[in-house]
């Protein structure tokens, strides 16, 4: 019964873990990868703004 999986079982278990893998190696690079734009590259913050209360400044967009 449950020992005549055969081949097939082998093969789900192998690709059962090759996504696993793949989804380890994924969050690996999110989680260690950097997440601060390189001295070189663009500097855009996307939707943030930098705000001090009380101090004026001009808004360039």
């Amino acid at each position: 019964m449950a020992g005549d999986a055969g081949s097939s079982g082998a093969r789900e278990v192998v690709l059962v873990l090759a996504v696993a893998g793949a989804g380890l190696a994924l969050a690996a690079v999110a989680a260690f990868g950097p997440w601060q734009p390189s001295d070189d590259g663009p500097q855009d913050r996307g939707a943030t703004r930098s705000f001090t209360p009380g101090m004026s400044a001009e808004h360039t967009q």
